[in-house]
């Protein structure tokens, strides 16, 4: 479900740091630059931001806000950890945690603002948990639309080692003869960067993955063996498989969990739109910033 259920945590976040601007800014006509002599004024900054963003970040703060009201009415909690662990997938969805990091400096958050929000988001999956169900029948006939995604295909799980010429390749397999440890001779030999640093490890595969050369060679491999030099487009490969998955139908009651997480997600999307608007007429929301008040 997690997957399924992947939010736009920084657009949120970008909209509420332009509307935080936008009050924090004083209307009383204080310089804030001056060009060629003439004086740039908060007032004229509040007012560009305003009517770039602001319409779009005050949506998101009265959002904000009635999430915080329903949650408070409910007695609804997000524990730390649930927080760690969602941020965790979030990050690694988004590039790896330099890369998360980057772009939050890039638009002066922090990751106290990341976490924010995905409390915030946790705590709103879990409000319209509340408001949609579903039934057997339902999941069932998701599932037949859906068997070939949830079939196994027959995989095997492997690292290699890739070098430039088949000199390289050579002097690499005679030491994995002479007892050398294969994932330690990839941080040493490999010239894949992607996966160099993990000793090789490229995790399971399926046909169709890779390039036809590479994977003739490791699906012809049993379990512990290593392969000779393949030659690809890439280069030479020195390849070992760890373990192998044969080709398996699905059963339903094996993907019980994971369809109705997805059904209840999707239905928590559709749900969503007719249940804020419901909140806001609730909680009479009145927007003056529109109505130019």
């Amino acid at each position: 479900m997690r997957k399924d259920r992947q939010k736009i945590y920084l657009v949120l976040l970008i909209l509420i740091v332009v509307i935080a601007a936008a009050v924090y800014i004083s209307t009383s006509g204080e310089v804030v630059a001056r060009v060629n002599g003439e004086n740039i004024s908060k007032e004229e900054l509040y007012d560009y931001l305003v009517a770039q963003n602001g319409e779009a970040a005050l949506d998101s703060l009265i959002t904000e806000r009635i999430i915080a009201l329903e949650v408070k009415k409910q007695n609804i909690s997000v524990s730390d950890k649930e927080v760690e662990e969602e941020l965790s997938e979030l990050i690694a969805q988004n590039g790896g945690e330099e890369y998360f990091n980057q772009t939050l400096a890039m638009y002066g958050l922090t990751m106290d603002d990341a976490k924010k929000d995905v409390k915030g988001n946790l705590e709103l999956t879990k409000l319209l948990e509340g408001e949609v169900s579903v039934s057997e029948e339902e999941m069932k006939k998701y599932f037949e639309e859906n068997k070939e995604t949830f079939n196994q295909q027959e995989q095997v799980q492997v690292r290699h080692i890739l070098v430039e010429t088949i000199d390289k390749a050579n002097e690499v397999k005679e030491k994995l003869a002479g007892g050398a440890d294969f994932a330690e001779l990839a941080k040493e030999y490999s010239t894949d960067a992607s996966n160099k640093d993990a000793g090789g490890e490229l995790g399971y595969i399926i046909k169709g993955q890779m390039v036809e050369e590479f994977e003739k060679a490791a699906f012809s491999l049993e379990v512990g063996e290593t392969s000779d030099p393949v030659k690809t487009k890439y280069g030479y490969h020195i390849i070992n498989v760890e373990d192998k998955k044969a080709a398996k139908a699905a059963k339903y009651e094996d993907h019980k969990t994971e369809i109705k997480e997805t059904l209840t997600n999707q239905k928590m999307q559709t749900e969503y739109g007719s249940w804020l608007e419901k909140k806001r007429e609730e909680y009479k929301v009145e927007n003056r910033l529109t109505k130019g008040e």
